[in-house]
């Protein structure tokens, strides 16, 4: 792969694809929303191009024929609109994105692109109990999963016809570096960190987290070696107890400030607020990828420990000494 276009590129899958693309000397295309704070934070490298435009603009961006434009290889479509909270059930904002995902291809046959990679999401089944594989009927319950199910089936009948090759994933949960501070991650980091007061559900939910640069490898095997048609789960394909993560998470922070904390699990859960709020009525009680296809097609899957994944989030900022030294957690890891 010569190069790669990446919409909605400042996320923690974003993010991670781009330090993965320069690492393989695959030049990028970062289309971010314009005015975003998070533009900073892409590195600086001769092989990424930075170019702002909203969803909006996608319709009339790189019109004029460019040679320079025409050199890439494959599109990632992670841009989205209404992504958490009473947007996901915004019909008319979610309508727009399936709108904007038709652009989007247009755009990947305008840069000269062969192939289309759609960020779905796992919304797009519902409620499953079991492992969610890529032929599961999908029964989504809100406006955000809809439109995702809907994107996904009509930009590969669009690519189809254009004879691109579509691709499309159903995104479980993934964390990491830049991830958005409304996570239940960043959140638990942040508010175990600082001290804050902490109320969770009793964490009896069997998840499965994928770290963001591990779902980047994901991502870039798939252009290489992705099926035209198919679709993919996007997870680790291993799942545990919610609050064992929360619990991961504070014996990080205890060790990497260097004060252990002597107490039994029952107390530690306590101290967390973990129990101190009911499920949600509708809660999603099992989340786990089926990642048989995946792996049939890419390989082994890339699966770094949550511990692990934890310390490079803490480490890879640059606010690490300022957490060791204050034990608190700093903006910049919070707010990327």
């Amino acid at each position: 792969m010569t190069g790669a276009v990446i919409s909605g590129p400042t996320g923690a899958i974003g993010m991670a694809l781009i330090e993965k693309c320069i690492r393989e000397n695959t030049r990028v295309l970062a289309i971010c929303h314009k005015g975003s704070t998070r533009i900073k934070n892409i590195p600086q490298s001769p092989l990424v191009q930075v170019v702002e435009a909203n969803l909006a603009d996608y319709k009339q961006l790189f019109r004029q024929k460019n040679a320079d434009m025409h050199q890439f290889d494959v599109f990632y479509h992670f841009a989205w609109s209404g992504t958490v909270g009473e947007a996901r059930n915004d019909m008319h904002l979610q309508t727009g994105n399936i709108a904007y995902t038709m652009d989007a291809v247009e755009l990947a046959e305008r840069l000269g692109c062969h192939t289309f990679i759609g960020a779905g999401s796992q919304a797009e089944y519902g409620r499953v109990d079991g492992k969610l594989t890529p032929d599961l009927p999908a029964y989504p319950e809100n406006g955000y999963g809809m439109a995702k199910l809907c994107a996904g089936q009509m930009s590969r009948i669009v690519c189809a016809k254009k004879k691109i090759r579509h691709i499309w994933t159903r995104i479980l949960s993934v964390y990491g570096p830049y991830d958005g501070s409304g996570s239940m991650v960043m959140s638990a980091v942040r508010k175990i960190g600082s001290g804050e007061a902490m109320a969770f559900t009793p964490g009896g939910q069997m998840w499965d987290y994928l770290y963001s640069r591990d779902a980047a490898q994901i991502f870039y095997a798939l252009a290489k070696k992705g099926t035209d048609g198919a679709v993919y789960c996007i997870g680790s394909g291993q799942a545990r107890e919610l609050k064992s993560y929360i619990k991961d998470i504070d014996n990080v922070l205890q060790e990497y400030r260097g004060e252990v904390i002597k107490e039994t699990e029952e107390e530690q859960e306590a101290r967390l607020g973990i129990g101190r709020i009911p499920y949600a009525e509708k809660q999603v009680m099992y989340l786990c990828a089926d990642t048989t296809l995946l792996e049939k097609q890419i390989g082994q899957i890339p699966h770094t420990d949550f511990k692990e994944g934890i310390w490079s989030i803490l480490e890879g900022s640059e606010c690490g000494k300022s957490y060791r030294d204050n034990y608190g957690v700093c903006d910049s890891i919070l707010r990327q």
